[in-house]
Parts: C-alpha cells; sequence; structure tokens
C-alpha cells in the first residue's frame, strides 16, 4: 500500500489495541516488532502510544472488562467530519458504538459499526495525523474487512466513507473489492461468508509488515502468542495470523519464500 496520505479521506489512517494486560501487549510488540511504548499520561486515561524508529506506528489502551468486549486491534479511517460520518453510517445501517468525543487538541474520534456489523473507528485528525510509517518491517501494512455481508458493506463504505471502490476480484472463488487500485489500493473488503466460522462476527483484520513471516511466528510463540494460521505464500506475499499473549489477532506478511 502506498504511504499515508492525508488527503486522502476514509483511508486506514490509524490503528489501537484494546487489551487487558497492556504491561504484557508492550512487552510483546515491543520484542516482535521492534516498538518503543510511551503512556500518553493520565489526562488521555493512561493511552499507550507505539512508535518505531521515532515514527507513530499505533496505540494501546486498557481493556477493565467493562464493555464486555475482548481484547482486539482496531483500525480507524480518516474523515474531515466525524459527526457528520457518524450519522452518515447510522443512515446507511450502521450503529454507533461510541459517540463522537473529542480527544482534546489531538482530534475527534468515535467508533460505529457498518452494514455487516464489523466496527470500524472514525478519526477526525486535529494535532494527531495518524500513523507515520506503512508498510516496513514492523509497520502496518494492509487493512482488510472480512464480512458476510459483503455487497452491502462496498455499498456502505463507498456512501458514508466516498471510496473509490475497485472490484479486484468477482469469481465464486474469491470476491474482493479495494480502496483505491493497484499500487495505490489502500484497504480491502473480502467476502467471506464461505469460511467465517460460525459465532465469529465481521471484522476488520491489521497485517503488519516483516522481514521474515516464519521468524516472525516462531518468535510469536516464543514470546507467549500463538500462532492461528500457519505462514503460506500468496501472490501477495507469505502470510500467517497470530494471536498476542491475550488473545487480540493480527497477521503479519512477509516476502515469499
Amino acid at each position: 500500500m502506498p504511504k499515508p496520505d492525508e488527503s486522502t479521506n476514509g483511508a486506514p489512517c490509524w490503528v489501537d489495541l484494546f487489551s487487558s494486560d497492556t504491561d504484557k501487549a508492550t512487552a510483546f510488540y515491543g520484542e516482535l516488532f521492534g516498538w518503543a511504548a510511551e503512556s500518553a499520561g493520565p489526562e488521555y486515561g493512561g493511552y499507550i502510544n507505539f512508535s518505531k524508529d521515532g515514527a507513530r506506528i499505533a496505540g494501546c489502551m486498557n481493556n477493565d472488562g467493562s464493555s464486555g468486549a475482548p481484547d482486539m486491534w482496531s483500525v480507524y479511517l480518516s474523515t474531515p467530519n466525524a459527526q457528520a460520518t457518524a450519522d452518515a453510517a447510522v443512515a446507511a445501517g450502521g450503529e454507533v458504538i461510541v459517540p463522537v468525543m473529542e480527544v482534546m487538541q489531538l482530534g475527534t474520534m468515535a467508533m460505529v459499526t457498518d452494514a455487516g456489523h464489523a466496527a470500524i473507528g472514525l478519526w477526525q485528525p486535529g494535532l494527531h495525523r495518524g500513523f507515520d510509517l506503512v508498510a516496513e518491517p514492523g509497520a502496518p501494512a494492509w487493512f482488510e474487512l472480512q464480512t458476510r455481508d459483503y455487497d452491502d458493506s462496498v455499498a456502505f463504505y463507498r456512501q458514508v466513507f466516498g471510496w473509490d471502490t475497485h472490484a479486484m476480484s468477482d469469481s465464486s472463488e474469491l470476491r474482493y473489492t479495494t480502496l483505491g487500485e493497484g499500487e495505490r489500493a489502500q484497504a480491502g473488503i473480502m467476502d467471506a461468508s464461505a469460511f467465517l466460522p460460525e459465532g465469529v462476527p465481521a471484522h476488520w483484520t491489521i497485517y503488519f509488515a516483516v522481514a521474515d513471516t516464519d521468524a516472525a511466528l516462531k518468535q510469536v510463540g516464543e514470546l507467549g502468542g500463538a500462532v492461528v494460521q500457519p505462514a503460506e505464500n500468496t501472490p501477495y506475499g507469505r502470510l500467517g495470523g497470530a494471536a498476542d499473549p491475550t488473545g487480540a489477532t493480527s497477521k503479519v506478511m512477509g516476502p515469499t519464500t
């Protein structure tokens, strides 16, 4: 995917981790991806910012169990007006999970569900413009919605976020639409109705770039996580799935072998 472009409304601009053990998460991702962690302070609820070589990468917040949500990674899409986007999401069949709220001077956020019931964050940038690095080892490299409601979801992101959608594949084996096209693509929507296990809701997945997929997955196990999808070569690199020590899942992608 291309480098972050603040002019692209609706593009992924930030990711953060909801974790029931932020100390364990900080240690795990620090070792796995080489991230440094810094607390934003009590005025931001103890939010933790992750960086790599000085570049902002991701965030982390404590999951105290009160919401009933599991530990998980979330994707945020940029918007010039969080309130208008949240209203548009409701009009298009979504729901508001976290109401629009200002984060001091950093920006304005909200969390909604899309037409297929997957959670997606909204971020209206203030002083915080989003991540500084993508598609490099240790940084987010791809963002993918896996949904059972493919057609409705594609229409939702086109209508609510103004996505410029392109059908990359529309066969019985793979239905996949991207935001942008070719090398300029920034995110994807996959028809996952044939393989999402019963009880697993539609969700966004983050792919983190690594120099060596097999080595990264081996390290995941050594650091107390688990491999949930063995490494395999694909036309888009060598991919694998991992869970951190408290169960939050993501994927890693590196060069094919």
